[in-house]
């Protein structure tokens, strides 16, 4: 349901103020930066370099979640087809029993048919397929033969596309290092910069942060309802999420990117959706006019459509922001992000 206010926060612990500096070592893994040259603090201003180093980092990231998110279809993919492979290998073994015997029972009968020789051979396929030798089998040889020459090709084909499917992973799984090393190597440099910051610009920029915090507490949302009980019961799990930190890769519940923040509460109320925000850009039905949009609607930002929250009520969005922030309220209109359109899940 709408409030005035935003509701009180769950876990004072987690609305600690986050620095910059503190916030980017935590995201930064150990891996080296990029070999490319540090901006130029002199040139356009620090804070704003960071600021862009921090953007990018944030589009790079929904390109990981894109990867991640295809990685894990074709790790359930190749995990169904080996186990698929698996059961037919053993209804497979369970079918060359039973030429066994019939072989067996020829033998004891009085010599083992050529026919079945051949079956039993390297090449019972080849064999099968000259008509013309059709006529040596019995009923029930010949149907028992072209039972275990389909079940043979199915397992071939099942293999087949396993290993197609591992190829694939093996090469989504490059593109995902690729794009963390790149998300690593933009807050390394962000890093690096805020370490050329005296100590008093460095505390600047945090009292920035902590000016955002403070107005996101105050926000007001005014009375609005949803459009419908699932946005609301999402919109309501992600209030629920406020002052947790911004975590590239983070799908909750306790840090977050963007499309994590979303995808995680619309999950809360038992609604699945994609994980990026460009996929999530066309989850539903699209809102052109900011005015339309009713809270719990998805927002889609920026041209490259590399930003999503939540439409809070009041021209407020409810979102993730970027590194070194939490999640929290923010007018639209002052977030600096272009608004493209939003997405109304029913």
């Amino acid at each position: 349901m709408a409030s005035h206010r935003r509701p009180k926060q769950p876990n004072q612990s987690y609305a600690t103020v986050l620095t910059v500096t503190a916030a980017a070592a935590v995201v930064m893994s150990t891996q080296s930066a990029s070999a490319d040259p540090l901006p130029d603090p002199n040139k356009k201003g620090a804070e704003a370099q960071v600021d862009r180093l921090y953007e990018e980092a944030t589009q790079a990231t929904e390109k990981y979640n894109g990867a991640k998110e295809k990685a894990d279809g074709l790790q359930k993919q190749v995990a169904d087809l080996q186990e698929t492979a698996a059961r037919k290998q053993g209804d497979l073994n369970k079918l060359r029993g039973r030429l066994g015997s019939i072989a067996a029972g020829q033998y004891r009968s009085g010599g083992l048919d050529p026919s079945v020789q051949l079956l039993l051979s390297a090449d019972p396929d080849g064999y099968l397929e000259k008509a013309s030798d059709m006529d040596r089998l019995s009923a029930r040889q010949a149907g028992a033969l072209k039972l275990f020459l389909s079940q043979q090709r199915a397992l071939q084909q099942q293999r087949s596309q396993a290993t197609e499917k591992l190829g694939d992973l093996e090469d989504t799984r490059k593109e995902l290092g690729s794009r963390k090393n790149q998300i690593n190597g933009k807050l390394a440099k962000a890093q690096k910069l805020l370490n050329t910051l005296t100590a008093g610009e460095r505390a600047k920029i945090a009292a920035k942060e902590e000016r955002a915090n403070r107005a996101s507490e105050r926000v007001e949302l005014g009375n609005e309802g949803s459009a419908s009980q699932r946005a609301a019961s999402a919109f309501s799990a992600a209030k629920g999420r406020v002052g947790m930190p911004y975590v590239w890769g983070a799908t909750g519940p306790n840090s977050f990117d963007c499309s994590g923040l979303t995808s995680w509460a619309f999950q809360q109320a038992g609604v699945s959706i994609p994980r990026t925000s460009q996929a999530q850009a066309n989850a539903g039905t699209r809102i052109s006019s900011m005015s339309a949009l009713k809270p719990g609607d998805l927002i889609i930002m920026r041209s490259d459509l590399s930003h999503v929250g939540f439409y809070a009520g009041n021209g407020q969005i409810l979102h993730a922001p970027k590194p070194g922030a939490q999640v929290r309220y923010e007018s639209i209109a002052r977030s600096g992000m272009p608004f493209m359109w939003g997405v109304r899940i029913s």
